[in-house]
């Protein structure tokens, strides 16, 4: 298997927050949280939105292998043994453990991880049982 590294993911990554920042205009739109500027949300909205976004990550991997940034470069999350989709479980542990991969800004942890791992694997990957590989 072609594991992926920290470059391919951060790409996938920037593609992924384009997506959601989209998802949020609409639903700000929606919500009547738009601004001169774009948008800002609150409450109930911020609510919805994080949910949306958290949930994009999980049923996106879990169903299709990997969400819209990882599937445009090609990337696709599979099991430890290549075989894939990972399902929900293992979907929602890699993502849930994606907050502490963030930790203390913009990924350290789960870049140290990957750099240090022959599978290149975040924490995340590694509980989850899951690696991402180049197709």
């Amino acid at each position: 298997m072609n594991y992926v590294g920290v470059g391919m993911r951060l790409v996938a990554q920037i593609i992924d927050m384009i997506v959601l920042m989209g998802i949020g205009y609409v639903l700000a739109i929606f919500t009547g949280d738009t601004t001169a500027s774009g948008f800002s949300m609150q409450g109930p909205s911020a609510l919805l939105f994080f949910a949306i976004s958290f949930g994009y990550y999980i049923a996106m991997e879990a169903q299709l292998g990997g969400t819209v940034g990882k599937m445009a470069l090609g990337l696709k999350v599979v099991k430890l043994d290549g075989s894939g989709p990972i399902g929900w479980v293992p979907s929602l542990i890699r993502n849930l453990l994606r907050i502490i991969d963030a930790l203390p800004f913009f990924y350290i942890v789960g870049i140290i991880l990957i750099w240090n791992s022959d599978k290149c694997q975040r924490l995340g990957d590694r509980v989850a049982e899951t690696v991402v590989v180049k197709k």
